[in-house]
């Protein structure tokens, strides 16, 4: 947590008011120059099940390393200090995680805001990685925090210090520890918007490491995922003047009209020519000062 005095006790109790209570929670103070630590300590100490860690600031993955390093569990989650989860959803997944290595659960995007929405997801198990990247489209929402996991695979794999997205570098790894993955109905984590999040206010650089976190994962790579691979590589490019590092590919007319009509673009003009078009329609669409 980092300057969340505003959110932190809705989070904490979240979680510890679930039914479930066969849990030990871990907050991770990461030098938040705010009442975030104070009130991480008041927690601990009317909670028994709550352990507190107090760091110098080094990132959002460093603070869930440190998490994982002091964990005890048979399996670990996670859950960003300005959202929350839903009532009972602890035993909801619980009972849904049988001898999966990972169970992903719904979550509920930009929770409150005009444009909330839901990740909707089926009852539905995986024994093919591949399987579970493509036609789950999890490449969409890597999200660390609406995963249960089991704890075990987190003894070769920890999150990239330094970088942004790092779950999107760091559930490939994981999958290639997995032998069993499900997705559930059951369960709500709860996204709140944040305007100073990184997904909000992300630069050109930033969306460079997240190309580059795609583009080195080893997984498979269709046509709906290339073109979402497209749309980040075409924003690096207007944001850093970059070569496109994206493979040449001729994309299948896939998708809903929008990607139909990116798909035919890219393969007549390549992505140079759509990197060069989205940039001068940019421009058009900005106002003048």
């Amino acid at each position: 947590m980092y300057r969340v005095e505003a959110t932190l006790n809705r989070c904490v109790e979240s979680v510890t008011n679930q039914s479930f209570d066969d849990f030990e929670v871990i907050l991770v103070d990461d030098g938040s120059p705010d009442r975030s630590p104070q009130m991480c300590d008041e927690w601990a100490h009317k909670d028994p099940r709550i352990t507190v860690i107090h760091q110098t600031n080094a990132g959002l993955s460093a603070a869930r390393n440190a998490g994982i390093d002091r964990a005890q569990g048979d399996y670990l989650t996670f859950v960003d200090s300005d959202d929350f989860i839903g009532t009972e959803t602890l035993c909801e997944v619980v009972e849904q995680l049988g001898d999966n290595d990972i169970l992903e659960y719904p979550v509920c995007r930009f929770f409150g805001k005009n444009r909330q929405e839901w990740l909707r997801l089926e009852d539905k198990t995986y024994t093919n990685m591949d399987d579970y990247w493509l036609n789950a489209k999890v490449y969409l929402h890597t999200y660390a925090c609406n995963k249960i996991y089991r704890r075990q695979m987190f003894e070769e794999v920890r999150f990239p210090v330094g970088r942004v997205f790092e779950d999107a570098y760091t559930l490939p790894q994981l999958l290639k520890w997995a032998q069993k993955v499900a997705t559930t109905s059951q369960g709500t984590y709860y996204y709140c918007d944040n305007s100073q999040g990184i997904t909000a206010t992300a630069n050109g650089q930033q969306l460079r490491q997240l190309l580059d976190a795609h583009l080195s994962s080893g997984m498979p790579v269709d046509d709906l995922y290339y073109l979402h691979l497209l749309n980040i590589q075409i924003d690096v490019c207007e944001l850093t003047g970059d070569e496109p590092r994206l493979p040449k590919r001729h994309v299948a007319m896939v998708g809903n009209k929008k990607q139909k009509l990116k798909a035919k673009i890219v393969n007549i003009l390549g992505i140079k020519g759509i990197c060069r078009i989205s940039k001068i329609l940019h421009r058009f669409k900005t106002p003048s000062r």
